[in-house]
């Protein structure tokens, strides 16, 4: 008789599968309580380890060109949907959805990062341009990205809402380390193995497992994140967030509430102006 191997989960921080500094392990369960699997439960120092090797994969993701950005989102939109079976199994039986309902997210969510892989090289020609000045120079604003992000993750709808959140910040040209559902973890962790596999660099996303009050505070008060887009849906815990990001004048942006179900074409450039600083230049004109 043989056994079924268990999978291990683990941290994916820097292109690899780690455990947890801590060693810390949380047990997961399905919609009707029964155990699923353990993950890991990030610490402070997983937190830190994850937005110390994002900002340095930064400078190499954000001089890459908008169309080879573009090229390896669209390979991730093929990973995933490669995985379509595992990721929709997996939806029916921790959420209890229908077999269909699930299909029909996987779907909007292959198609929202095909449509954000899309706009990698169209956002300088739609928000950026010449400004029009009364004097002898004139000045151009351009996108730029903000840094490094810092993503909590919204607790619904599995891989949907967390593609929403995550592919706008990758890409405006920024990396992301997220702090996943604590309740739906295990969609996120499998999402690592797909990003592994689509020629996303090392360390442009970072994906941590746990408990939300502790992730999320510790990436809102960390120095070196330059904005932290909260879709927790918590308002106590959002409040907290936003009082620790002040501190170092950390970018904060809470996507607007409501059903992620929705056609992905109209999703708009919201999420992506949330992480897009616009750099304006003089220069002088005549003789």
């Amino acid at each position: 008789m043989r056994l079924d191997v268990d999978k291990t989960y683990k941290l994916y921080i820097g292109g690899s599968f780690v455990r947890s500094e801590s060693g810390r392990r949380d047990p997961v369960a399905d919609h009707a309580g029964d155990h699923v699997a353990n993950v890991p439960r990030a610490s402070r120092k997983d937190v830190r380890d994850a937005v110390r090797i994002a900002r340095k994969a930064l400078p190499g993701w954000r001089q890459r060109t908008a169309y080879n950005r573009a090229q390896i989102l669209y390979r991730l939109a093929e990973a995933i949907e490669s995985r379509r079976d595992g990721f929709v199994a997996q939806a029916v039986r921790d959420r209890r959805i229908s077999t269909r309902q699930a299909r029909a997210e996987l779907a909007l969510a292959v198609d929202t990062v095909v449509y954000y892989a899309g706009w990698c090289d169209k956002l300088a020609g739609v928000l950026g341009g010449i400004n029009p000045v009364a004097a002898p120079y004139l000045s151009f604003s351009v996108p730029e990205p903000t840094g490094v992000v810092a993503v909590v993750a919204p607790p619904e709808p599995g891989l949907l809402g967390l593609l929403t959140e995550l592919v706008p910040v990758l890409a405006a040209g920024n990396v992301a380390v997220v702090g996943l559902s604590e309740r739906w973890p295990l969609t996120g962790l499998d999402l690592a193995e797909a990003i592994g596999v689509s020629d996303v660099p090392a360390g442009v996303v970072g994906l941590l497992s746990g408990r939300t009050a502790e992730i999320a505070p510790a990436l809102a008060a960390h120095r070196d994140v330059d904005a932290l887009v909260d879709a927790g849906q918590d308002e106590a815990l959002g409040g907290e967030l936003g009082r620790l990001a002040s501190a170092s004048v950390t970018r904060v942006s809470r996507p607007p509430l409501g059903d992620y179900r929705e056609d992905a074409y109209r999703l708009g450039l919201g999420r992506l102006e949330a992480v897009i600083e616009m750099k304006t230049a003089w220069h002088p004109v005549g003789a």
